[in-house]
């Protein structure tokens, strides 16, 4: 779900896609797919033996939001779900889109505060995925980012990514995604082949990419990788609707096709993102924040019941992380109840009933 910063988010209908999450399997290295690696202290161990791994996106806006008075029990909500990860995403932002680096602002987490929340997330018993982006300073998608220079910007990205995976292996992160939905730069097989090589030389768990719904057909780069991650933002409806039976029915072409997918290039699915506003419509373009201003959570609901009982026990799906918990005070920009978040509403309803 890019975050475009969110502020573009809540002015346009946008495929602002952008957080993600979970797998403790390394599928492509003959690892069970409930294999447990390196786990923080309290993390949960039962996890690995259900259906599919169980997690939930926070996101960040500003530098301190993962170290304020408001983390602790927000993970605390998390973990009372069912959920067993979390993910993160600091973020750096470039001005444009052919520039050829990113940079940190007061929109980018701290490390600091990364490190505190990790912390928090491992004695609540969460495991973590740390899931970096690059968003546009100015708003728009980050699909959109095609540098004009791109063994410059390859060069600027690799020292982004293996920050982050340094920081990973210090604090026992158990997951790490090395990109989120750059289409216009994930072709390039071999620049991306060699980030993530140095990534590895950084951190030793397993590593996903997350590539947009419509973007994963054309990334050359998954055999590098441990688990296939893509952003479930498929349409399931052309108009409004909270029926469950005909969403979960909308899930069959997608999943057949994602099945074949997984055996060809030998890995498992990971969703790494998926969620749905509580606005009437959210079924017909769940990327974006602003389908409409009525709510929808009766929608919202039979989204998330749709999507767990279509995939759950699918062999090559590894699990969803859904986007996203609660703003943080003052930063949400979408009212809560027309918001991704599932708290306090029937989709909380159904997640519990799932994971529980």
């Amino acid at each position: 779900m890019n975050a475009g910063r969110r502020a573009a988010g809540a002015l346009l209908t946008a495929a602002l896609l952008l957080a993600g999450c979970l797998t403790g399997c390394s599928s492509g290295r003959d690892a069970d797919p409930g294999e447990e690696t390196t786990p923080g202290p309290g993390a949960r161990t039962d996890e690995g033996k259900a259906a599919g791994m169980r997690g939930i996106t926070l996101p960040s806006w500003n530098t301190d939001d993962y170290a304020g008075p408001d983390a602790a029990p927000y993970l605390r909500q998390i973990a009372a779900t069912g959920a067993r990860w979390v993910t993160f995403t600091p973020t750096w932002y470039q001005d444009g889109t052919t520039d050829s680096a990113m940079h940190t602002t007061g929109e980018t987490a701290g490390d600091d505060a990364l490190r505190h929340i990790i912390g928090l997330a491992h004695a609540t018993g969460l495991k973590v995925m740390l899931k970096p982006h690059v968003d546009l300073a100015k708003g728009g998608d980050r699909a959109g980012i095609r540098p004009s220079d791109p063994g410059a910007w390859f060069a600027a990205y690799e020292r982004f990514i293996t920050h982050y995976a340094e920081l990973a292996a210090a604090t026992k992160t158990e997951q790490l995604a090395v990109g989120t939905e750059l289409a216009g730069t994930s072709r390039d097989g071999t620049r991306w082949s060699k980030v993530i090589s140095a990534v590895r030389a950084r951190y030793r768990g397993p590593l996903t990419y997350a590539a947009n719904y419509d973007e994963y057909r054309a990334v050359p780069f998954w055999d590098d990788l441990d688990v296939i991650g893509i952003d479930a933002y498929w349409p399931l409806a052309d108009h409004a609707t909270a029926d469950t039976a005909r969403l979960r029915d909308a899930w069959k072409p997608i999943t057949g096709e994602l099945a074949a997918f997984s055996a060809r290039r030998h890995r498992k699915i990971l969703f790494t993102e998926a969620g749905y506003v509580s606005q009437r419509g959210t079924t017909t373009a769940p990327y974006s924040w602003t389908v409409s201003k009525s709510g929808g959570e009766d929608e919202q609901a039979a989204a998330y019941e749709a999507l767990l009982t279509a995939l759950d026990g699918q062999p090559w799906w590894a699990g969803v992380c859904w986007w996203m918990w609660d703003d943080w005070p003052d930063a949400g920009e979408t009212p809560r109840r027309l918001a991704y978040t599932p708290h306090g509403k029937p989709a909380e309803k159904v997640l519990r009933q799932h994971w529980k």
